[in-house]
């Protein structure tokens, strides 16, 4: 969470094998649950852009300025790479179209009208998942991404890798500016919760409606017991977040024993490593299990 860098990836979409939406074998229903809340998440992310950029100038603290600066250009990059994932989705499902045009629509429309206050809540609030979420997929890595494309394994550790590293921007510009309103914080994170919830749920149904999970009774309950279980785990683990000067370093799950994939997926990329494209090897690489294959 400290001096995090921007990184400017742009990642293949077309090299996604058969162009499959459903791009995890270890864990479909992950991928599915994953493409679904990720629809309106590039849009939320250029709120958020919008939120940082209008909270600057009122902003005292010059490391805290230049965290702003680094998560604007990390999201904007976020942005960017999910759109291009959307267009693929919409290609197989198709209300996925509307859901990205509801949700830049949306987001568009509250960045111009909402209050600064509004601006910096509701994103500290939303951000509170996004941390989390990166927190839980990487601690699950091998149940979920571990036999996937190597393409949309490698967008979604990136993705996770650093919503961790810049988790608590959002947190310490909302203290710096409202700090006194922990009534206002608290709202807005179970605000940003239901949000989250709603439009997840609506991506997951229909996608997972054309996957034809929902034909046999049996498989329906499966399918949608994962799709609430995933959002059950965001709540609980959200449960910290409302107590007294919580902060999200001092989150139980940030401890002094970072993720394994985590910590190699930084130094590897630090190194000048090949992020766009994770396979098996690439990874048993990363991770030290093989040699690194010559530069």
């Amino acid at each position: 969470m400290d001096e995090f860098p921007v990184r400017p990836l742009l990642f293949d979409v077309d090299a996604i094998e058969n162009q499959e939406p459903v791009w995890s074998r270890t864990s479909p229903k992950f991928a599915v649950f994953v493409n679904a809340l990720g629809v309106h998440v590039p849009y939320f992310e250029r709120y958020l852009i919008a939120a940082m950029r209008k909270a600057r100038p009122q902003v005292q603290d010059k490391e805290l300025v230049q965290d702003m600066t680094r998560i604007i250009g990390q999201e904007a990059n976020h942005a960017r790479n999910f759109v291009a994932v959307n267009a693929l989705l919409a290609r197989r499902y198709p209300k996925v179209a509307r859901f990205d045009s509801d949700a830049k629509a949306y987001f568009a429309k509250h960045a111009e009208e909402d209050s600064l206050k509004r601006l910096v809540g509701f994103t500290a609030g939303y951000e509170t998942f996004t941390f989390l979420a990166g927190l839980i997929i990487l601690d699950n890595y091998q149940e979920w991404l571990e036999d996937s494309d190597p393409v949309m394994k490698a967008m979604w550790v990136w993705h996770q890798v650093e919503e961790v590293e810049h988790g608590s921007v959002a947190f310490n510009v909302y203290k710096h500016l409202y700090g006194e309103d922990e009534l206002y914080r608290k709202w807005m994170v179970l605000y940003a919760l239901v949000h989250i919830a709603l439009e997840t749920i609506r991506g997951y149904v229909h996608m997972a409606r054309l996957e034809g999970w929902l034909r046999n009774p049996f498989k329906a309950v499966s399918t949608m017991f994962f799709c609430s279980h995933m959002l059950w785990r965001l709540l609980a683990n959200a449960l910290p977040v409302f107590r007294k000067n919580y902060h999200p370093r001092r989150h139980p799950r940030v401890t002094t024993r970072q993720n394994r994939v985590q910590v190699a997926w930084r130094k590897f990329e630090s190194e000048g490593g090949d992020v766009l494209a994770i396979d098996h090897d690439k990874m048993a690489q990363m991770m030290g299990l093989a040699p690194r294959s010559p530069r």
